[in-house]
């Protein structure tokens, strides 16, 4: 099983003297799933791409594996995976030659390749150039992208979005068996179906906040469900 451990402590952003983020802590271990709820401009995708390495935070710090974000950001994003919530695909490229494009910035085996198009049922369809496919199959490449170097930390926003419902169901199989490796997943969902089904812990934002935060179980316990946790964290009665 992977050894993996995320550490969040104080995560904020600012962007001309507006929070967008603010004072976000979570520790996550070898195999857990949190999910980050909330509403259209809560903060999620910021949190995302902070965790990711793609924005820099403006207070806060962000440990995977003992490696720091501000201390070696090659290192830090060696151990990362990640999934965006939408992609500009290159015009001529197929699926199979843009796994291969990524692949190769990460140095790895061309088998990996032909795995993880097996592991989203895109295999029958790697010669398809990508701009013809449909948002769902467009979802599957971005999932088998950040799974390419099987990382420790995968995050992905709103990777659900276009899913039709087996492929929903898939999903949810492929995260668990990632689960069971090990692997750390942080995504951002407002299908609140799918982190009721496979998540460990649940973290509501709203405004840039963390407004209420637990794991399944226990919020289930409190409100009777997530979707009236999340209705109360956003104050809708």
């Amino acid at each position: 099983m992977l050894e993996a451990e995320v550490i969040v402590k104080g995560l904020g952003k600012q962007i001309k003297k507006q929070t967008i983020v603010e004072e976000i802590s979570f520790h996550l271990g070898s195999g857990q799933v949190l999910a980050v709820c909330g509403g259209n401009g809560a903060g999620k995708s910021t949190l995302l791409r902070m965790l990711a390495g793609i924005l820099r935070p403006s207070s806060g710090e962000i440990q995977v594996n003992n490696v720091r974000w501000s201390q070696d950001r090659k290192r830090y994003a060696n151990q990362i995976g990640y999934m965006p919530d939408d992609y500009q695909f290159s015009q001529g490229l197929t699926a199979e030659e843009s796994l291969l494009f990524w692949a190769s910035l990460r140095k790895l085996p061309r088998d990996r390749v032909q795995e993880v198009l097996v592991m989203v049922g895109l295999d029958g369809q790697k010669h398809k150039r990508v701009t013809t496919f449909s948002k769902g199959m467009r979802q599957r490449v971005l999932f088998a992208q950040a799974m390419l170097a099987k990382p420790a930390l995968l995050i992905m926003d709103e990777p659900t979005n276009g899913l039709d419902p087996f492929w929903m169901q898939e999903f949810v199989h492929l995260l668990r068996g990632i689960k069971q490796e090990g692997h750390i997943v942080v995504f951002s969902t407002h299908q609140l179906e799918v982190a009721n089904d496979i998540a460990d812990q649940v973290m509501f934002m709203n405004q840039g906040c963390n407004v209420g935060e637990g794991t399944v179980e226990d919020i289930r316990n409190q409100y009777g469900s997530l979707h009236a946790a999340f209705h109360q964290s956003l104050g809708i009665k």
